[in-house]
Order: C-alpha cells, then sequence, then structure tokens
C-alpha cells in the first residue's frame, strides 16, 4: 500500500509572457520504504512548466535541480529530505518552460500538505525463509530487514538502520489447511516460534510492526508461507484402507513371484531326470 497525501485546489490561470500558466492540483505525497514521490497534475503544455520548491516546516526553501522547469509531473525527494524525523512542506510553481523568461516575479504555486518521513512513510513486506528445527514443536523465521531508497557512505540503508531497537515484526500463523490464527512479535530478525504441534505443516505471514507510531503501525504484510512435513505419520497421510489395499498387493505379488519360481523350479527339475534317462550306456 502507498501513502497518499493529497491537497486538492481548483484550477486558476495567470497570464505571463509566455502565456498561459494554470497552477497544479491533485498535489500529493507518495511514499513506501522513504521512496518520496511528490505528485500533481496536469501535464503541461508547451507553454509552461513546473518546478519544486521544499523546505523544513520553518526553514527556508530549497530546489532540487532534476525538478526545475520540468515538463514531468513528478518530483523524488527521497534523496532531498535528509531530516527523516523532521516535517515538510513543497511548493509546485507554474513557470515558464526552460529557456523562456516572462514578466512575473512570482509565479503560482500548490503547497502540498505537511508530510514527515518518519512518522508517514509506508513499509514494504519484508521477505524471510522457514528454519525447521530437530524439536518439532519450534520452527524459526529469518526475516531480510526490507532496504529502504535511503543511502549512506556508500551503503544502502535497511528499515532496521533507521528505526533501529524500534522496529518490530509480526508474525501471523496458523496451522496448514486452518482458519485459526495466531500472532507473535519480536524485536529481532531471527524469530523463534514454539509451542507448535509435532508433525503439523504451519503457515506463517511476516509484517513490519512499529509500535513508537500513533498511526501505520504495521507494514504490508508478506507472502505466505508454509513449513514442510518430512516426518508425518503414514496413518494421517493415507487412510487406512489404502494402507490395507497396499499391504495386500504386495503380499499378492510377492506370493506369484514365489509360486511361479516354484513351478519353475519343479519344471526344471523334471527335464533334468528325464535326460538322465535317455542316455545310452556305453560299452567298456
Amino acid at each position: 500500500v502507498t501513502n497518499h497525501f493529497h491537497c486538492s485546489n481548483h484550477t486558476d490561470t495567470f497570464f505571463g509572457s509566455a502565456g498561459l500558466y494554470p497552477t497544479a492540483h491533485n498535489v500529493s505525497w507518495k511514499s513506501t520504504n522513504f521512496k518520496t514521490v511528490l505528485s500533481w497534475e496536469p501535464k503541461p503544455s508547451s507553454e509552461y512548466s513546473y518546478s519544486v520548491e521544499f523546505s523544513q516546516v520553518g526553514k527556508d526553501k530549497q530546489r532540487t535541480p532534476h525538478c526545475i522547469r520540468s515538463t514531468s509531473t513528478v518530483c523524488d525527494l527521497s534523496g532531498s529530505l535528509t531530516n527523516l524525523t523532521a516535517c515538510y512542506t513543497a511548493d509546485v510553481l507554474s513557470e515558464p518552460p526552460l529557456g523562456a523568461t516572462s514578466d512575473l516575479t512570482e509565479f503560482p504555486h500548490t503547497s502540498s500538505p505537511r508530510f514527515c518521513p518518519y512518522k508517514d512513510t509506508d513499509i514494504g513486506k519484508p521477505d524471510f525463509e522457514i528454519q525447521m528445527n530437530k524439536d518439532q514443536r519450534k520452527i524459526t523465521l529469518n526475516v531480510t530487514d526490507p532496504l529502504t531508497a535511503l543511502f549512506k557512505n556508500g551503503r544502502q540503508l535497511t528499515i532496521r538502520d533507521v528505526f533501529t531497537d524500534k522496529l518490530q515484526y509480526r508474525v501471523t500463523y496458523r496451522k496448514n489447511k486452518s482458519s485459526g490464527k495466531k500472532v507473535v512479535e519480536s524485536k529481532s530478525s531471527v524469530i523463534e516460534v514454539t509451542g507448535l504441534d509435532a508433525e503439523e505443516s504451519y503457515c506463517f505471514s511476516v509484517q513490519v510492526f512499529l509500535p513508537s507510531r500513533v498511526e501505520k503501525q504495521l507494514g504490508e504484510m508478506s507472502l505466505t508461507k508454509c513449513s514442510t512435513t518430512d516426518n508425518h505419520s503414514i496413518i494421517k497421510e493415507y487412510s487406512l484402507v489404502v494402507i490395507a489395499g497396499a499391504v495386500l498387493f504386495v503380499v499378492l505379488v510377492t506370493g506369484i513371484i514365489i509360486a511361479v519360481a516354484v513351478i519353475c523350479y519343479k519344471q526344471r527339475s523334471k527335464g533334468l531326470k528325464g535326460g538322465r534317462k535317455a542316455v545310452p550306456l556305453q560299452g567298456v
């Protein structure tokens, strides 16, 4: 699920030497794992372009080079919102096209809602692997912390790098082919789920849990993965009728093989006796 913060304005039109400058509308933030993009409408004509100014609340406005006099209706500010715990606003300005001039000293603009990366970015689904244990009443989940769009000293940061000890995982699990669910929470990426029934398959889903947040505490749910059961009882796997039929089949096949072997042995023995009687005695 992607985070949306909307600010809808009616479209005003300003006149300048470069032509018509309609103001942007439907300005919104979209942010997942700190990949933060500002978007708006409409797509500009050849008569004007858009520039984006952003700032921490109460501080000076800044511009980012790739969002100046642009014909795009999106601006990626992931690397510009460096203070993750601060709150930001942005203005989308309607300006002359790149290289053109205007008599206007102040251009029409539309302001965004407030956006606070640390509190507002959505958290994507994590991946995890199931590790079986000798103790069949326990299963270990090895969770991979989701990557963010942030970098530090050339290294891409994970969700854990950002939230540190405030990061938790919530595991929802159930017996395979059952609807009854249980939940366990862990501060670690290595999660032990205990108290399971031996020789049963269990299905697991994992999501980020941020209890320090007032809203958006839960991240996107992972794909569901189920454990395997190599040591299932044969009676659980197959019905008694099937087992009895298999045993009877084995007995019949074994009996037929033995009977054929006995018949062949007797026929061979008779042949050997008859052959000895038919051989004439040689004179000395």
